[in-house]
């Protein structure tokens, strides 16, 4: 044998009703409890129900001294159903109205796009150059490293540290005289710590090469020349 069906919420909220209904009085949360398991929902489930009922206002209730009493009457529901019913039609009539201005827009929009001949011409020419532009653009890209603000910036940054590398070399000469002047018994040592760290005879200031102006080199490379 089958095991019964339970009831869905949906269903307990009608049968709570119609016990609301069928004495249009006033009851307490446990003379509720006792009567639900009659219409068929159990007395656990309840207050639940019941609850839910009040906070979708098919339902009321309010304390009066130190009890808390819940009812509900066909008229408060017929109430509820038609403030429903006036808040879908007033979104109704809006939704109706921004649908209105919405194919307003669209009709005018499309002015000035209909199909002819001027217009195809026209779509044409501006694919053509979309097409030209985003060539010009790669184009321009395999010049990047070219752009004269760059060129400039890497200039500065090889000053700078062509300034700091023979500043550090310059160090490099003070400390070595000092230890040369302070430990000259111990040249030798000195010497092979010296090969060691790299510093050799033709450790010596770094010269500044003579730089190519831009202009040369982008004509050069315009050019194809080596």
């Amino acid at each position: 044998m089958s095991k019964k069906r339970g009831l869905s919420l949906e269903e307990k909220r009608e049968k709570i009703l119609q016990i609301f209904y069928d004495s249009q009085d006033f009851f307490l949360l446990k003379e509720l409890e006792k009567s639900g398991p009659k219409k068929g929902v159990i007395s656990q489930s309840v207050k639940d129900v019941v609850q839910s009922l009040v906070d979708d206002d098919l339902a009321s209730k309010d304390k009066i001294g130190t009890s808390v009493y819940f009812w509900s009457l066909p008229s408060c529901a017929g109430n509820q159903l038609r403030s429903v019913y006036r808040k879908l039609e007033s979104d109704l009539q809006s939704s109706k109205k921004r649908h209105a201005e919405l194919i307003d827009q669209c009709d005018e929009l499309k002015k000035g796009r209909e199909e002819s001949d001027e217009r195809e011409t026209a779509l044409a020419e501006l694919k053509t150059i979309e097409m030209k532009y985003n060539e010009l653009k790669d184009e321009m890209g395999k010049y990047a490293d070219n752009d004269p603000a760059a060129f400039q910036a890497m200039k500065k940054a090889i000053e700078v540290a062509h300034v700091a590398a023979n500043r550090w070399t310059d160090n490099i000469f003070t400390l070595r005289q000092w230890c040369s002047n302070n430990f000259p018994q111990a040249k030798e040592q000195l010497e092979n710590m010296y090969q060691e760290a790299g510093i050799t005879d033709e450790f010596d200031y770094l010269e500044v090469l003579p730089v190519i102006p831009l202009d040369s080199v982008t004509d050069q490379m315009l050019e194809g020349d080596p």
